[in-house]
């Protein structure tokens, strides 16, 4: 027969668990969440249930289990590896009608622990008939399809208001952050970027209205006064407004700007950060922005003007002392007077660059150089925005990852 279902409310009632293993490690923190009292008996525990020891949040008694320790308990969790010991602490605590969970024998056990996950106040639970693996590639299904908004459970909740910036990653659209998948699903108006994952506005609606702010380099866009007012506008309107941008809403994409414009206007805002391509894109062609020995900081320099331009704020001169990683976006036009820049203020024309473009996309490219070469190299290879320029030593270190990898291969 199947298990009947039940969600414990367990706060403020004890609960036992015997064994201080990787079973209880990953149980006791549930168990926690939940309100409960964890008292752990174990001769020993891992390094993370110490932790929680320490912090005053599990009772341990560093001892083996002993008849007595199932009294009054609410639950009590079997999680050690003596099939013996387990089975003497499921019979005290049958004896005494305390549900227990085997966590080495599910037909032994009274009692089963579901894979669980939660997406806002929904939580899922899943048994599969008590296989562990199964539950949770079940779990992990239904909850993504509640985070995506692919199963809509929030029909009934009150709807976000304003204006939300959402950061939508570095290109590739499974990079988005779950929070802003989740609102890009529950929005009226989209208004997004050319380096917004464009994947994502196929799942849009078909009553969408999606404005294209296409922010095209030397081309065609939008102005930012008129974002502006669009965001506003459509917010006043009673619409919830989502802000659809490439990489992060703050770096480089004058989420701040925008932020303020709603703000004088009074529509909240909500600010969903993205991950930036700044560091996506280096670590997506293989090149970490930091590496113990080589790099302890890294620089991400906006280049939408030359060294040499007036309206230049950048220190090139301290940029080309520092020891840093630099990242430099928006550089791949102005790229040989960035060179000149680095070298004539003391970066040393061998210093390893590299370019990557369409970074985490299937047409990602990169092309490899000295710092005196690269201008000349970007230019020969065709490249073109959007791209990332790396100049460093942890460009070496992305070199000496392949030539590992090819080492090994047969």
């Amino acid at each position: 027969m199947g298990p009947y279902l039940l969600g414990l409310r367990l706060s403020g009632r004890r609960v036992l668990v015997v064994g201080g293993g990787r079973v209880a490690q990953r149980r006791v923190p549930a168990l926690l969440e939940a309100g409960a009292e964890v008292t752990v008996v174990s001769p020993s525990v891992t390094p993370a249930l110490d932790d929680l020891i320490a912090a005053g949040r599990v009772t341990w008694h560093a001892r083996p289990y002993e008849v007595g320790d199932c009294d009054g308990a609410w639950l009590v969790q079997a999680c050690t590896d003596d099939r013996s010991v387990n089975t003497a602490i499921a019979a005290e605590a049958e004896a005494k009608r305390v549900w227990c969970v085997r966590a080495d024998d599910k037909d032994a056990s009274a009692a089963w622990t579901p894979a669980t996950g939660r997406v806002d106040e929904i939580n899922v639970a899943v048994t599969a008939g008590g296989d562990p693996r199964r539950a949770a590639g079940i779990r992990d299904a239904v909850v993504g399809a509640l985070r995506d908004g692919t199963v809509d459970a929030r029909r009934n909740r009150t709807k976000p208001v304003g204006v939300a910036l959402v950061g939508g990653g570095p290109g590739d659209p499974g990079l988005i952050t779950v929070r802003g998948r989740q609102l890009l699903a529950q929005a009226d108006v989209v208004v997004a970027d050319r380096l917004a994952p464009r994947a994502l506005l196929d799942e849009l609606a078909p009553d969408v209205e999606l404005i294209d702010a296409a922010k095209v380099p030397y081309g065609r866009s939008l102005s930012q006064e008129t974002i502006n007012e669009l965001l506003v506008d459509r917010a006043r309107q009673g619409k919830f407004v989502v802000r659809l941008k490439g990489g992060d809403p703050f770096v480089f994409g004058r989420g701040g700007e925008e932020m303020i414009a709603c703000a004088r206007s009074g529509i909240p805002v909500l600010v969903v950060p993205g991950i930036t391509s700044a560091v996506a894109v280096p670590g997506a062609a293989g090149v970490p922005v930091t590496h113990r020995g080589v790099s302890q900081e890294f620089h991400v320099i906006s280049v939408h003007v030359a060294p040499d331009d007036p309206k230049s704020t950048v220190d090139w001169p301290a940029l080309a002392r520092s020891q840093g990683t630099l990242v430099l976006m928006m550089a791949v036009e102005r790229l040989a007077k960035v060179a000149e820049a680095l070298i004539r203020d003391g970066r040393p024309p061998e210093t390893p660059a590299m370019v990557v473009q369409d970074g985490t996309l299937p047409t990602q490219r990169a092309v490899t150089a000295s710092l005196s070469t690269v201008a000349d190299r970007v230019s020969a290879a065709g490249i073109r925005p959007p791209a990332i320029v790396i100049v460093g030593d942890v460009v070496r270190v992305g070199q000496e990852v392949e030539m590992v990898r090819a080492e090994r291969l047969p």
